[in-house]
């Protein structure tokens, strides 16, 4: 039996956007443009290359998001992934990273998995914890921020490098890892892969198809609120120093005063 990955991306906000959020207090999809999350770029890498390692593997894709989240499928698909599942449904809109992993968790059991492999963190909530709330819906093991990933012999095993040392650590499959931004960089989409990624399968499903209630996600199921935005200052001209022989001086009294030091 080939073993079976799964991939969690996400579609995001560009972040050389004007990034911000609606009147609802939730982030504004509409009005930036959006991309597969360059942190979950390094997760497809890896799942591709756990894939490539065992030899016998087929690679799923999962996203969660409106119909322009479909991006973020195919550029997975493009890269080397098999085939997409992506969640479209108007009532997970707003969802927090509560109400995300509960779709994602539904999503992965019935595509079916013995390892899921997800990105750090994503680029716009930056949260880093549906990896670990995952593994714990899953009822798996969770094992997180790796920076080395492989499987053998029904046990992934990965290394974890902390400030002052490293750590190897392993789980018994099945079981969700998490990949840093050090695992490796993520290849390109050749040509010949963008264009097979056309002819590969891309299911859509909904909240119906997934047994879940409006109600325990979307805004209505958060968590987490946000209260109160303000709009990030313009960008002032700055102060020059121009040293006359006393520009340390007045640098540091700069310094001082805007309580830089």
């Amino acid at each position: 039996m080939s073993l079976r990955i799964v991939v969690c991306v996400k579609y995001v906000p560009d972040a050389a956007g004007e990034r911000g959020f609606t009147e609802e207090g939730v982030v504004d999809r509409e009005g930036v443009d959006g991309l597969l999350s360059e942190l979950d770029e390094y997760a497809v890498e890896q799942a591709l290359r756990l894939g490539e390692a065992v030899g016998d593997a087929e690679v799923t894709v999962v996203t969660v998001g409106p119909d322009d989240a479909r991006d973020a499928v195919r550029k997975a698909l493009s890269m080397g992934v098999d085939r997409g599942v992506h969640v479209e449904d108007g009532g997970v809109g707003g969802s927090d990273v509560m109400g995300t992993s509960l779709v994602v968790a539904e999503v992965v059991r019935r595509v079916g998995f013995d390892v899921v492999v997800c990105g750090m963190a994503s680029t716009d909530g930056v949260m880093g914890v549906l990896p670990a709330l995952l593994a714990e819906r899953l009822g798996v093991p969770g094992v997180t921020l790796l920076s080395e990933v492989s499987v053998e012999g029904g046990v992934v095993r990965g290394r974890r490098d902390g400030d002052v040392a490293s750590e190897v650590v392993e789980a018994v499959l099945p079981a969700v890892v998490s990949v840093t931004d050090q695992s490796g960089e993520a290849r390109y989409p050749s040509f010949k892969g963008i264009m097979a990624a056309k002819k590969k399968p891309v299911e859509s499903w909904d909240l119906d198809d997934l047994g879940l209630d409006a109600s325990v996600v979307g805004v209505e199921g958060a968590y987490t609120v946000v209260d109160e935005v303000t709009q990030r200052p313009a960008r002032s001209a700055g102060t020059v120093v121009v040293d006359e022989g006393e520009g340390g001086k007045r640098l540091s009294e700069f310094l001082a005063v805007n309580k830089f030091v």
